[in-house]
């Protein structure tokens, strides 16, 4: 198998878990009561945690690997929207993550969740359309 069919693939499931974590996953915190919530927020990311990581990673080295051995602008493109859905995961989701582990929750934090990962979703579906049209062609 192919590097850059590896790396469609890891970007297949990346995209496939956004969706599912934008239209699924966080606008259902709205509907939990806050004790109930922080519950399942630590249970949701430590075994989310197990599927997104080694994706994430493999993504990223499969990336570096492949502006390395070929530079060009998918390559290029791609290794920058992988910095940018890291940039934006550690500045914005982690926070955002560790405050509700705290219990410090409002409805403006859970809707500011969804609003911000808009900017994960996008990436990451444009990611994996880029990489779908880099394998066909």
């Amino acid at each position: 198998m192919s590097i850059a069919i590896i790396r469609l693939l890891l970007d297949f499931g990346l995209v496939v878990l956004i969706w599912i974590i934008q239209r699924i996953v966080y606008p259902s915190f709205l509907h939990y009561k806050t004790q109930n919530l922080i519950i399942w927020h630590n249970v949701y990311t430590s075994r989310f945690s197990t599927i997104v990581i080694p994706l994430m990673l493999g993504q990223l080295a499969i990336s570096i690997y492949q502006v390395i051995v070929v530079t060009n602008l998918y390559t290029i493109i791609s290794l920058v929207c992988i910095v940018l859905i890291w940039a934006s995961t550690f500045s914005q989701f982690v926070p955002i993550h560790s405050q509700i582990s705290k219990g410090i929750i409002n409805e403006k934090l859970l809707i500011s969740l969804v609003k911000k990962n808009w900017i994960r979703t996008i990436l990451w579906t444009l990611l994996f359309l880029f990489s779908f049209t880099y394998c066909v062609i």
